[in-house]
């Protein structure tokens, strides 16, 4: 079995569009979605119908939901933008994506954790807003809901990572399509050096045993950040271009 896992494109069509071009090459027998798929300065409706034309296995994120439940005076400058070039039944749409998929081979693919869509799994947060690996008490704890599992898929961080957790579960992040940093937070301007490449993963199973591949792919992020600077976001263009913000 070979599943391709994408997650965060954050309306960023030009990033989804080359990593769906990588994944036909692959020979994958499933792509799966966690989420967090328009929100953005970019191009959110064409993102969402062309998600909605594939019909992939999709898990909602925290800014799917948020774009129906939020008010404006809470949405990000990016949500807000997204909330306006979408129709209201595509919001609802995103708004009923199921919290959670269990996919064939005992698979569990979440956004954040298993119980919470805002809450990163592989990381916590430190003071000054940088995201460093979960300790090991602290992974065992978000993941008491998930026991039956035996590999977990989360995106929400736009970090790809790979662990392997309590009772011997993969977690895997894939790391996101469209969207290295989210520009729209005070702490983007303290993360790490990111960069601007396309991410994803191939989970592949051989013989009962899970392997995977963890994918950057080049794409034309000059145009995605040229769109972000059309639509009033010059946080976004720099993040897009080159996985920072000053």
């Amino acid at each position: 079995m070979r599943l391709a896992v994408i997650s965060d494109i954050h309306g960023n069509l030009r990033a989804l569009e080359a990593v769906l071009t990588d994944i036909k090459s692959r020979g994958v027998d499933l792509t799966v979605n966690l989420g967090d798929c328009v929100t953005s300065p970019l191009w959110p409706r064409e993102t969402f119908e062309l998600l909605q034309s594939l019909a992939l296995p999709t898990v909602r994120g925290n800014h799917d939901r948020g774009i129906e439940d939020l008010p404006d005076s809470v949405l990000s400058p990016a949500g807000r933008f997204a909330r306006t070039a979408l129709l209201p039944e595509q919001r609802r749409a995103l708004h009923s994506l199921p919290p959670h998929l269990h996919l064939a081979e005992g698979i569990l693919a979440v956004h954040g954790t298993p119980d919470d869509d805002s809450t990163f799994l592989l990381e916590e947060a430190v003071e000054d807003g940088r995201l460093v690996p979960a300790r090991r008490g602290i992974l065992k704890a978000r993941l008491a809901n998930a026991a039956a599992a035996s590999v977990v898929l989360c995106g929400h961080s736009h970090c790809q990572g790979i662990a392997l957790g309590p009772n011997g579960c993969l977690i895997l992040n894939p790391g996101s399509v469209g969207c290295p940093v989210f520009a729209d937070i005070p702490i983007a301007t303290n993360l790490e050096h990111r960069s601007p490449h396309a991410r994803y993963a191939v989970l592949t199973r051989r013989n009962g045993k899970w392997g995977a591949e963890m994918l950057a792919l080049e794409y034309d992020w000059a145009s995605a950040a040229g769109r972000a600077l059309e639509n009033g976001g010059p946080r976004w263009a720099m993040a897009i271009a080159s996985g920072m913000v000053e």
